[in-house]
């Protein structure tokens, strides 16, 4: 552990860029920096939070495992994004787990001392309401559409998931993550097989490109099509 993770809060498209300068001073004094390797868990289902938690470098999955240990990811996270913050503010315990998908460091902030941050600084408040509403609104997007959509779509919808949250490499095509096929799997809502075979047709349609793990997007606007459909 770190107590030095300053670059967390210093950033302008934190939500703590609202804060006064004694208040960061105050949070630095209060944060720690965790890494983890590729495939550590940073979280699992059933425990208890005791901070806020920041990832500040690297991918995260969130995940919930079902019937036979099946996997349902339900969230994809970046850097800057705040992971397991719904049981922190319910009081409640993780609902889901939370594995690196690449070498990954976060930031925790103790309960209690963002608490008193937040009845100091109402702004902060509000930018972490904002955070939560957005994050609400994403995941019943994402329940919709994995409920309704057939198998084409929910995988092109998946693939344009990926693209909108880690992005693309220079080139503009390839996805900037090597996820495994069965984890795109568990994006979609489907089998390995199904995805395997579908994101196969895609290829074969010439909307996408396999190489190896990587994935390039060679018809983007075709593939925003194939989602839309469902």
């Amino acid at each position: 552990m770190n107590s030095k993770c300053e670059g967390c809060i210093d950033n302008k498209d934190s939500i703590f860029s609202v804060l006064t300068d004694k208040e960061k001073l105050f949070l630095k004094e209060n944060i720690a920096c965790v890494h983890y390797k590729k495939g550590e868990n940073i979280f699992k289902e059933g425990f208890k939070p005791y901070g806020l938690i920041l990832l500040s470098k690297g991918k995260v999955k969130i995940f919930k495992e079902g019937i036979g240990g099946r996997e349902q990811i339900v969230r994809l996270a970046k850097a800057n994004d705040f992971i397991g913050f719904r049981a922190l503010f319910a009081d409640d315990y993780y609902n889901a787990s939370a594995i690196a998908l690449d070498n990954s460091s976060i930031c925790i902030i103790d309960k209690k001392k963002l608490l008193t941050l937040i009845h100091a600084n109402s702004n902060l408040a509000l930018q972490i309401i904002k955070q939560i509403a957005k994050d609400l609104g994403e995941a019943e997007r994402r329940t919709i559409s994995l409920t309704q959509k057939h198998l084409r779509g929910r995988l092109a919808e998946s693939l344009l998931v990926l693209a909108n949250t880690y992005g693309l490499e220079k080139d503009k095509q390839t996805l900037k993550v090597k996820l495994p096929r069965e984890d795109l799997a568990n994006l979609s809502n489907m089998t390995a097989s199904n995805a395997i075979k579908t994101l196969y047709g895609f290829a074969d349609e010439k909307v996408v490109e396999l190489q190896g793990k990587l994935i390039k997007i060679i018809k983007m606007s075709e593939l925003e099509k194939i989602s839309e459909l469902g």
